[in-house]
């Protein structure tokens, strides 16, 4: 796919209002790298799939996004809307994150990697209640493994052999990555994208679990389900 029409559809899978897009605590994309760059260098990957065994060399920028992050400027109103968003979700993650400090820095970096990815973190957040029920040391029968239940072959494709897929913040890193991609390789198609990130591309009992999780513990008072119906 040209890298401008990998652009096209993936905002078309942007979901949330530019007020959730930063947060003052959050940790933005890395050094040098613009967002445009990121969506270039999905758009180079090989084999949309990701079902090949032997990695393509990485694009730099691509890796930049999986080996670092910084500080960068934040309007007020996108650092309060950020905070808003997660004080919200805070009481909605109690019960299956007791700690409230292990709990804020979680959605924390949730809210950061989403951002990162055009996702919508409320997503993010049906997803890995789907996948592990939030047990970051998770390992599924078939080898997935962490929050996002995240297949070891993508260290190959993205990341470094030393990645320790356990790890929340590395882990989110690679899943919502390859959310994102598979939601720019079907054009925005939120269905199929679930569908190939559980690897039951063809079916939708997947996608239908993930959506109602979204809508039965996630979905805000912005109404984020809705958004998503209506813009995918």
């Amino acid at each position: 796919m040209h890298a401008q029409a990998f652009k096209q559809c993936f905002r078309k899978g942007r979901f949330l209002a530019a007020a959730l897009l930063a947060a003052g605590s959050l940790l933005p994309p890395a050094p040098g790298l613009a967002s445009d760059d990121f969506l270039t260098a999905l758009a180079a990957r090989p084999n949309p799939g990701g079902v090949s065994s032997a990695a393509a060399p990485l694009p730099s920028t691509l890796r930049q996004t999986l080996e670092g992050t910084r500080q960068a400027p934040r309007s007020p109103a996108e650092v309060w809307a950020a905070r808003q968003w997660l004080n919200d979700m805070m009481p909605r993650l109690a019960r299956r994150v007791p700690d409230a400090e292990r709990r804020r820095a979680l959605l924390s970096r949730v809210h950061q990697e989403a951002r990162l990815a055009g996702l919508a973190p409320e997503l993010v957040l049906a997803v890995i209640q789907v996948e592990s029920a939030f047990q970051a040391e998770a390992v599924s029968s078939a080898g997935a493994v962490g929050l996002m239940q995240i297949m070891p072959f993508w260290i190959r494709e993205l990341g470094l052999p030393a990645d320790d897929l356990k790890d929340p913040e590395r882990n989110l890193r690679y899943g919502c990555t390859i959310l994102a991609h598979y939601l720019a390789v079907e054009d925005g198609d939120l269905t199929r994208a679930l569908a190939r990130y559980n690897g039951s591309l063809g079916k939708t009992w997947y996608p239908e679990r993930v959506m109602r999780a979204l809508s039965r513990h996630w979905s805000s008072a912005g109404g984020v389900v809705e958004r998503l119906t209506a813009e995918r």
